[in-house]
């Protein structure tokens, strides 16, 4: 969410901002929002001026009184009441106004950084730069999912009798494997200086609001019925939502945290669920990144967190490279966002696996999230995520990377401790 001083002092910045993004819809809610913010202060002036005759009234009623001058002072009570009507209606279009003004201004996107590729669609998403040679083997690739049949480690027909699609079972060696990365993830930042988290899994709705856009709360969002709960689609979700309403002294930034949680989405969209395979599902697990911090250190925390992804993608020997998120591929909070993009033998191209975003100010403006400066001056703070890894999808990117001819698959140094010391998967009994 904009500060509304930007929309009243330059709002043809906000609007070529809206341009940039392709929501040329939009550019109306600039104009509403700057006539409803005029009546809404003359509104308060308006009231701010009748409360002050009012009280200056209520005093000169007592002298009169004092004074045995009843018949003025009942002249008085009589304009003081209406003063009282008066200010009760600007009090209800103050609160209609205000309302009003809110709903609009949460669907004004946040401002793009200067640099942000201008762009309809993520098929205009700018390559940055590549890590790791891309090898295709001498051998076919398998779908995925044979890989995981064939090591007995996964049953999609059980999961669709009692879930439907977009679930799965994962079993043995490749359950264990599963696990194994999120274990090695969680001590892979731990060991970059974050601070481990396990948050809640069901957040409010004043904190959905807070951390994402409406489109994206709509196509991601699980309700809990008759209750104001939802599922996570991320654990930035909760971790975020942690610092509501707070007032952060200055000292105690930046805040690195990172997370681990199930995730949950509908998918809602043209992408939709895969009938067979795991890389669009309605369930799946995580380990996130987040930090709190001043403006100004915003940019260098978000080259920091796609730095960690690259690196522990290439500890397991899987090449990655990044694309910079055009502008109208960004989610209407973000400031600009990376993707960090994994090889794909098989289809010799890359995939998405993780998503770094810079939101600036606007999930803090919304939560609430301020800082504290040495000066006692308070200010929000900007807010950034990135995904460190995201199995089962990730599972895909190492199992085709890692695959032999022979049908096995390598694990690793760094994965074999979190393996009982394995080198390699193996079919495995049923």
């Amino acid at each position: 969410m904009l500060d509304i001083k930007l929309i009243r002092t330059n709002p043809e910045l906000v609007k070529e901002n809206i341009k940039k993004k392709f929501q040329d819809e939009k550019l109306v809610l600039v104009d509403e929002v700057i006539a409803m913010d005029k009546e809404y202060r003359e509104a308060k002036t308006r009231a701010d001026e009748l409360r002050a005759k009012r009280n200056k009234m209520s005093k000169e009623i007592g002298g009169l009184m004092a004074k045995g001058q009843k018949e003025e002072a009942e002249k008085i009570k009589a304009e003081v009441k209406q003063y009282g009507a008066d200010l009760e209606a600007l009090a209800a279009k103050e609160t209609e106004l205000e309302s009003e003004i809110k709903k609009r201004m949460m669907v004004i996107p946040q401002i793009i950084g200067d640099d942000v590729p201008i762009g309809k669609d993520d098929s205009q998403n700018v390559e940055l730069e590549r890590f790791g040679e891309p090898v295709v083997p001498d051998f076919e690739v398998p779908y995925h999912v044979d890989i995981m049949e064939a090591l007995n480690g996964i049953d999609l027909d059980a999961a669709r009798k009692t879930s439907g699609n977009g679930f799965y079972y994962l079993r043995g060696d490749i359950a264990r494997l599963h696990s194994a990365i999120l274990s090695y993830a969680r001590d892979f930042m731990i060991d970059r200086g974050f601070i481990y988290y396990i948050p809640p899994f069901m957040i409010r709705s004043d904190v959905v609001t807070g951390v994402m856009s409406f489109d994206e709360m709509d196509n991601m969002m699980y309700k809990i019925e008759g209750e104001d709960l939802y599922l996570i689609g991320t654990s930035e979700h909760s971790m975020i939502g942690k610092f509501i309403d707070t007032i952060i002294p200055e000292g105690e930034l930046p805040k690195a945290l990172t997370s681990y949680s199930p995730c949950f989405r509908k998918e809602v969209g043209a992408h939709g669920i895969e009938e067979r395979g795991v890389y669009r599902i309605h369930q799946f697990e995580k380990q996130e990144m987040i930090v709190v911090c001043k403006p100004e250190e915003s940019d260098e925390w978000y080259k920091k967190l796609w730095n960690n992804t690259v690196d522990f993608f290439r500890t397991l020997d899987i090449p990655v490279r990044t694309l910079e998120c055009c502008s109208g591929d960004l989610a209407d909070l973000k400031v600009r966002s990376l993707d960090v993009e994994a090889w794909s033998p098989r289809q010799k191209k890359y995939f998405e696996v993780g998503s770094c975003s810079n939101l600036g100010d606007a999930q803090a403006r919304r939560l609430g999230i301020r800082v504290k400066g040495e000066d006692g001056q308070k200010y929000f703070a900007h807010t950034l995520n990135n995904t460190v890894v995201a199995p089962p999808r990730m599972l895909i990117a190492f199992l085709e990377n890692n695959l032999k001819a022979d049908g096995t698959v390598a694990i690793p140094e760094a994965l074999r401790m979190y393996m009982g010391g394995k080198d390699k998967l193996e079919k495995c009994k049923i």
